[in-house]
């Protein structure tokens, strides 16, 4: 699309291209949409979704993805005139989560426009706050009991090497000592004075920003158990279902999701980092992860140069340098080529012997720290308190890097 289009050109040159590939029937759905047709325009918005899933993700052409954008919008403002709130919001966030870049701005204008109003008043009552807000903070107390998380960490935790520690080291420090040398740090005291420190340990507070927004979340200990899945579901639906799941099974979490790019209000509660900006290069990505007790994360590396902000709880994390990429047995097929079969949780000798002798260096990154993970560094992270919240900031320095795999997302959330 050129630049300097008006909202009206824009979305009449995308129907264009939409008509052209043959998508007659979601331009006259999405034209009575326009007039007013609820119908319609939840007729448009199947139709692009449908399309969104004739495939693997990746061959998805961006015209459908910004008209499942655009008939998210008029789902949106159609609900919204029947008095929908909650429903105009999920289509909004829907459109964020899997529409294009091209209406993202009008997405963005429209979310905002709605979090301005009151919200329906059907929130709980008092007695219920009150009961909730003390399960939140008696969760938050658990988290310093340290003695429950060490007895479910792996064999041989906290008996290797200690990863260094340094408290709130100049930019300098860290390009010389840790970036350029690509060797592991935990920084502490440079984020005790972002507001989410204090403000996220108020779930009414969380439920007030985003209890009615749609997120994606996944299910299940790890993302390379049989049973793991991906659901949509509202922020508050998340907060409940972390105190009431027990099976490994059904943990729900939120993990490598942008956030701070759908919510733009949990965005002024936090500062990255200037460490982010250390290679020169634009920031990569600003993803939260927020979960339950045991939850895991396999043995994986990432290609970017990786720091972890720990904002509530605590976790466990194991580190082995790249080096050693063959003896932790990766997985062969290229969706998980970044993932090692090795469960540390429960290792099997026989399959994997190789493992027993390694080196690693770990840690219990505790709230207010920062952990600088290199690029192609192996790790483990298993949340080690009742609940975890945790921002990841990926940089891309100036030069290319040799993509590998990313945490995989082998299916796309269904609505």
């Amino acid at each position: 699309m050129a630049c300097g289009e008006s909202e009206a050109e824009r979305r009449a040159a995308l129907l264009r291209e939409i008509t052209e590939e043959g998508g007659f029937a979601f331009v006259a759905s999405a034209e009575k949409a326009v007039a007013g047709d609820l119908r319609a325009a939840e007729a448009a918005r199947e139709m692009a979704w449908e399309q969104l899933h004739s495939g693997p993700w990746s061959e998805v052409g961006s015209a459908w993805r910004d008209a499942y954008a655009l008939a998210c919008l008029h789902v949106a403002r159609l609900r919204r005139a029947a008095a929908d709130r909650r429903a105009a919001l999920r289509a909004l966030d829907m459109g964020l989560i899997m529409g294009g870049n091209l209406l993202r701005a009008d997405l963005e204008a429209a979310l905002a426009s709605i979090a301005a109003e009151p919200s329906d008043g059907e929130g709980d009552g008092a007695e219920a706050v009150d009961e909730e807000a003390n399960r939140w903070k008696e969760g938050l107390d658990r988290n310093r009991d340290i003695a429950d998380a060490l007895k479910i960490l792996p064999t041989k935790s906290l008996s290797c090497k200690e990863i260094a520690r340094r408290s709130c080291i100049s930019l300098e420090e860290f390009i010389c000592d840790h970036f350029l040398p690509e060797t592991p740090v935990i920084i502490s005291g440079c984020i005790d004075h972002w507001p989410a420190m204090k403000k996220w340990k108020n779930i009414q507070y969380l439920k007030k920003i985003a209890g009615d927004r749609t997120v994606p979340v996944e299910v299940g200990k790890s993302y390379v158990c049989s049973e793991w899945k991906q659901e949509l579901i509202t922020f508050s639906q998340f907060l409940e279902r972390m105190w009431s799941t027990a099976c490994p099974s059904n943990l729900t979490y939120l993990a490598q999701h942008p956030l701070f790019e759908q919510i733009k209000e949990l965005h002024e509660d936090i500062m990255v980092p200037d460490y982010c900006y250390a290679g020169g290069g634009e920031l990569q990505s600003l993803n939260a992860w927020f979960g339950p007790h045991g939850t895991v994360t396999p043995l994986h590396h990432d290609p970017h140069h990786n720091i972890l902000a720990q904002v509530l709880g605590r976790k466990y994390i194991r580190l082995y340098p790249g080096s050693v990429s063959e003896d932790l047995y990766p997985h062969t097929e290229t969706m998980l080529s970044n993932t090692s079969q090795v469960d540390l949780d429960n290792i099997d000798m026989n399959e994997f012997p190789k493992v027993e002798n390694l080196d690693f260096m770990d840690c219990i990154l505790e709230e207010g720290d920062m952990l600088y993970i290199p690029p192609k560094w192996w790790h483990y992270d298993q949340i080690s308190g009742l609940r975890d919240l945790q921002l990841e900031c990926l940089d891309a320095p100036k030069e290319p890097m040799v993509e590998g795999g990313t945490y995989p997302n082998q299916h796309q959330p269904k609505d």
